[in-house]
């Protein structure tokens, strides 16, 4: 995919956000779990949410899909899997974690494996919580990673998990915890990164009719009275998503649109508009949309992003594009991504002239001229739409494997090439 400069004027750019991925794995796993049928309208499909759809069909339940949306049949917490259940996510790390504990609701062990990449991210902190619940868990190559083989019975009780890695660990544990013998204490010694996730898990959750009790960051409880129940549930617009077209607006110097978000969603990367205006952007806030406008310069800024992973690239483009330096922290644990985004970001962007430095906790970017270059992601949807968005500003980059947006945004490319 060979991407040139934006050429449209500024106030004619309106995109509706499509829906959001973490909102539509954790609501097909809920409807799953639950009492009856659930209908979730407007559900994001795009590769990693299939895989979802696919493992959960796999441990027997009856999905439909429908264009415009899936009704799922709950299982009320009792998986009709069968023997020798091998489940392959491929490169969907946040199927893999949401859909380990469900294995302890199974009549039979359970085999979760993916990617060679998939096999390359930790899931050790996972596991100890299960064994902490009543879970076994056999690691069938590296102790601490994929493929693995999920037994035992969710028993409940207390779990302490690391979130340093991943916050997933930590949503996993919740989404099933309503079905355990006892009530699931969930401890976390040190504030989890990217904990806005834990914020959705928690909404989602409560919206299918489980009780949490939390204290911010550190202490969730789970009631194993209040089972999920089937509902129709509709999934927001995806601020991760949206990020692009923000990100075009500050780069191209022009006016961006975004309709179908939610004004007052927990998303963490609801944030990002605002760190562009920071940097000298206009943000504009109506009725369930947000418009990003750029008339004078960009200036750098320093930024902890810790609450907001998946926009991190993104603002990195931006800040390639500002007259003075930026510094972007709290982003350690993008290592574990779909590749290691910090070094990918910063090797692909002095590639194209840049000046990056890379710190253990934070990337630093200083005005540098840029030309244009060929970016192979490495498979990695965000590397892929991230620098599409640069060269919408800089021209003359191509895009290899742009498949890879499939990911989480299979309509990427074409609304970018009606730009």
């Amino acid at each position: 995919m060979i991407v040139t400069p934006q050429r449209r004027k500024a106030g004619d750019l309106v995109i509706t956000a499509p829906p959001s991925k973490s909102f539509t794995h954790r609501a097909l796993i809920m409807g799953a779990l639950g009492t009856g049928p659930t209908t979730i309208l407007h559900p994001l499909y795009a590769e990693d949410t299939l895989l979802t759809i696919n493992a959960l069909r796999m441990l027997g339940i009856s999905i439909e899909v429908h264009p415009d949306r899936v009704i799922v049949s709950g299982c009320d917490g009792k998986f009709a899997d069968h023997e020798n259940t091998v489940i392959d996510l491929d490169n969907s790390g946040t199927s893999l974690r949401l859909i380990t504990p469900l294995a302890l609701l199974c009549r039979h062990p359970v085999t979760l494996t993916g990617s060679r990449r998939m096999q390359e991210r930790p899931i050790g902190p996972l596991a100890q919580a299960l064994h902490s619940l009543g879970g076994t868990v056999h690691f069938l190559k590296k102790e601490g990673y994929p493929p693995l083989t999920v037994s035992g019975h969710l028993q409940g009780g207390r779990a302490v998990i690391d979130g340093s890695i991943s916050s997933q660990f930590i949503s996993s544990i919740l989404i099933t915890a309503p079905y355990a013998e006892t009530e699931v204490e969930v401890i976390i010694p040190s504030r989890p990164v990217s904990g806005s996730y834990l914020d959705i898990t928690a909404e989602v959750m409560q919206a299918f009719g489980a009780e949490v009790r939390r204290e911010g960051y550190t202490r969730f409880s789970v009631s194993n009275t209040r089972h999920y129940a089937g509902r129709t549930y509709a999934i927001e617009g995806d601020y991760s998503s949206s990020s692009y077209f923000f990100a075009i607006a500050a780069i191209c110097g022009s006016r961006m649109t975004v309709k179908n978000l939610e004004p007052g969603s927990v998303q963490g990367d609801r944030r990002f508009p605002g760190v562009l205006e920071s940097m000298g952007c206009t943000v504009t806030y109506a009725e369930n949309e947000v418009t990003v406008e750029r008339t004078g310069e960009l200036h750098g800024i320093t930024v902890d992003m810790s609450t907001s992973p998946d926009t991190v690239q993104t603002l990195c483009m931006v800040a390639a594009m500002a007259k003075t330096p930026t510094t972007i922290s709290g982003i350690s644990h993008l290592k574990f991504k779909e590749s290691d985004r910090i070094t990918s970001t910063a090797e692909r962007l002095n590639a194209l002239g840049g000046d990056v430095q890379v710190g253990d906790d934070r990337i630093m970017i200083s005005p540098s001229p840029l030309h244009g270059g060929v970016i192979d992601p490495d498979n990695d949807h965000r590397t892929a739409m991230s620098f599409a968005v640069l060269g919408l500003g800089i021209g003359g980059i191509t895009i290899t494997n742009a498949e890879c947006v499939n990911k989480s945004f299979p309509a990427f490319w074409d609304i970018i090439g009606r730009m």
